[in-house]
């Protein structure tokens, strides 16, 4: 791709997660829901891939899409709309499904990566601690 249409992809997906974003929250006052940021990204790759698929057909409609994921939010007795709910909403979508699933994927392997960095770094401070203790005990015997 050139450098001019890979810069207009990149503001045509900026617009669209930012309009995405502004959708969320107008519909998030309106019924009172909250809609994570992962839920916002997925929204908005969603809608972008699925716009770039069919620009013949338009088989997309973000009435229907924002409809189900209050749906499935409110039948999981949530009131706020959860990555599970957009797989949901995607599985219509073989391909869509697939690349929902994946990045789901790789942003649970990031947090479990994260968790384990920061539990490491914990374990660190708490085996410091416990050695001056120790040392201190041993100063005041």
């Amino acid at each position: 791709m050139s450098v001019d249409k890979d810069e207009t992809q990149l503001r045509l997906k900026a617009a669209v997660h930012y309009t995405v974003g502004r959708l969320c929250q107008r519909m998030g006052e309106v019924h009172r829901r909250e809609f994570s940021r992962q839920v916002l990204a997925a929204i908005a790759e969603t809608a972008f891939r699925q716009c770039g698929q069919f620009k013949h057909i338009l088989t997309f409609s973000p009435d229907i899409f924002a409809k189900d994921l209050e749906a499935f939010a409110r039948h999981a007795k949530r009131s706020t709309v959860s990555s599970e709910d957009v797989k949901l909403v995607a599985r219509r979508s073989t391909a869509l499904s697939i690349y929902i699933q994946n990045k789901s994927e790789e942003l649970n392997q990031e947090q479990r990566d994260l968790k384990k960095k920061n539990a490491g770094k914990r374990k660190s401070r708490d085996t410091e601690e416990r050695a001056e203790n120790k040392d201190k005990t041993k100063a005041g015997l």
